[in-house]
């Protein structure tokens, strides 16, 4: 587990406030859609901005503040596979997230640089590599 007392963040484009629960259950904001078992989460803020990017929606991108109502586990994506030690401090969870606040002062990615994600994720999944693996 994580150390305690570290600020963890979401990135999404769902339109929430304080008290709100965010569930695993709800259609994943990646891949095919399938119902997510996992809610994700991280420590860093870059991560949470390509969360927020990169989610799918209409509505601009979000980041807010939450934290667990559950234990919580490294992320086996980009763990074990692009990053080992998890420097990218990213973790999911089965349990519910509470919004405890939302960071409304960042700077998004450069749209060079977000096109290149999404090329990237693209090719990905015309590999038939979905982002997300339960």
């Amino acid at each position: 587990m994580p150390a305690h007392g570290m600020q963890l963040y979401h990135g999404t484009k769902a339109n929430l406030k304080p008290g709100d629960l965010i569930a695993p259950g709800f259609n994943s904001n990646y891949g095919k859609r399938k119902k997510a078992k996992y809610v994700y989460l991280t420590a860093t803020m870059d991560a949470a901005i390509w969360g927020a990017e990169l989610a799918v929606g209409e509505n601009s991108g979000r980041i807010y503040i939450v934290e667990p109502t559950g234990p919580y586990e490294d992320d086996p994506n980009l763990t074990d596979k692009k990053f080992p030690g998890n420097p990218t401090k990213s973790y999911r969870t089965r349990h519910a997230l509470r919004v405890v606040g939302e960071v409304t002062e960042w700077q998004g990615h450069p749209p060079e640089q977000l096109q290149a994600m999404r090329d990237h994720l693209e090719q990905l999944k015309q590999q038939g590599i979905e982002a997300i693996e339960d």
